[in-house]
């Protein structure tokens, strides 16, 4: 599961960076489906992070991984 996430990461920095931000894979708890990532740069502190968190790249690992459940900022 862990190199499924991370290949749906990799797909989506690219769309953060041009935003000046990017996101950072931290953990992956198989049994939970949770997903921790970090955002940093201009995501970081950014007041639409939790939407680009939420509606973004947890809606993607969702669609692309469905062992995934929630995704949280660390």
């Amino acid at each position: 599961m862990r190199e499924e996430v991370k290949k749906v990461i990799e797909s989506i920095r690219p769309a953060l960076q041009r935003d000046g931000g990017d996101v950072e894979l931290v953990e992956v708890e198989e049994e939970g489906g949770v997903v921790k990532v970090r955002l940093t740069g201009a995501c970081r502190g950014c007041p639409m992070s939790q939407m680009t968190l939420k509606m973004g790249i947890e809606q993607e690992l969702k669609n692309k991984v469905p062992q995934v459940k929630k995704v949280v900022a660390v």
